[in-house]
């Protein structure tokens, strides 16, 4: 891709983002959201493979839908109350509208169909995107609308994601798919907590992005688009291949590594809201979700290939040090110590 080009689709991005997350009418919000949508598209079937063009089509029919949902609810609430501003939404049909708008631009179920289909037909990097920068603006949205959505609707969406992105990740041989089911599945966490504590929302948010970026980056340079091919990077890059299962393990939430914080946090949070049979199944869902987390870091370290390979030969090959994924893995494992600073912050 043209270097120009490029570096214009990637500050659309900025823009597209900065002008959603800083507007407060629904319209500037909606172009925000609609200049991000434009700029990605390009990123996702730069490639030109058919699987790449596919992608980047599906991802628009289902961000246009969204769009034009997002739109029309808006309409709605400012027919009825004459109020365009954001915070102000109060009809209820606006309110579910919205509420399906934003689950389809984020992938929450029952809109999750198109999410791992595109992530498998993007390059490493655009997935990377997809993965958080473009979640970002929805989740933004759901923020400043929080006290107006419905909390039955929101804690089912999310038990029924995170139940569903764990179950559909076991049977994954694809390290993109994986990942798209593992999003789908953080993003019912993120969700069923939303409503209570907003802040503890956009905080697991932050540490999820962290935790991903880590695993995205590690992957690019490893070259690893499937668990047949991990099996073997060990024998191109073995210490960033320790730090990957770190991370990996960190994603899956197990304690003393950071991702093991925002999981506690929102079980903490449904039970001092009297939530503990939603918290409960929550977390047993999560179950689902350890299991193939722990067989992708099983795959990355521990397991050999059954036969030699050419890549034995490749012990000593120079890979450009990061000191991005350098950072991002060590906040990805090691920040649970700050957790009363960030419970501050929270």
């Amino acid at each position: 891709m043209n270097p120009y080009a490029k570096l214009t689709f990637s500050l659309s991005l900025v823009l597209g983002t900065a002008i959603t997350i800083s507007s407060n009418h629904w319209v500037a919000a909606w172009t925000g959201l609609e200049i991000n949508t434009l700029a990605i598209i390009p990123l996702i079937s730069k490639s030109h493979h058919p699987r790449a063009i596919e992608a980047a089509i599906k991802y628009f029919l289902v961000q246009a839908a969204a769009s034009t949902l997002l739109l029309f609810s808006s309409m709605i609430n400012a027919w009825h109350t004459g109020q365009w501003d954001i915070t102000q939404l109060s009809h209820p049909t606006s309110s579910l509208l919205l509420t399906a708008a934003i689950a389809m631009k984020l992938g929450l179920v029952p809109f999750h169909f198109w999410f791992p289909e595109v992530l498998q037909g993007s390059p490493l990097i655009t997935a990377l995107l997809l993965s958080t920068v473009m979640k970002f603006p929805p989740i933004t949205i759901l923020f400043l609308t929080s006290h107006s959505l419905n909390p039955t609707l929101l804690a089912t969406m999310a038990i029924a994601s995170a139940a569903l992105g764990g179950w559909m990740g076991l049977n994954q041989t694809q390290i993109r798919k994986v990942l798209a089911f593992s999003s789908i599945s953080h993003l019912g966490w993120m969700s069923i907590v939303l409503i209570y504590n907003p802040k503890l929302t956009l905080a697991t948010f932050y540490i999820y992005c962290t935790m991903t970026g880590a695993i995205f980056l590690t992957l690019n340079i490893t070259k690893s688009f499937k668990l047949s091919t991990m099996m073997t990077s060990w024998t191109k890059t073995p210490v960033l291949n320790t730090t990957l299962m770190m991370t990996l393990l960190s994603l899956a939430g197990l304690p003393p590594l950071t991702g093991f914080l925002p999981k506690w946090l929102i079980i903490q949070e449904l039970s001092k809201q009297e939530m503990a049979v939603p918290a409960t199944i929550i977390a047993i869902l999560s179950l689902l979700s350890l299991f193939f987390y722990l067989r992708l870091a099983y795959y990355s370290t521990i397991t050999l290939p059954p036969n030699p390979t050419n890549l034995m030969k490749q012990w000593h090959a120079n890979k450009p040090a990061s000191t991005l994924i350098a950072t991002l893995s060590s906040m990805s494992t090691l920040l649970l110590p700050l957790s009363p600073m960030i419970l501050a912050l929270i």
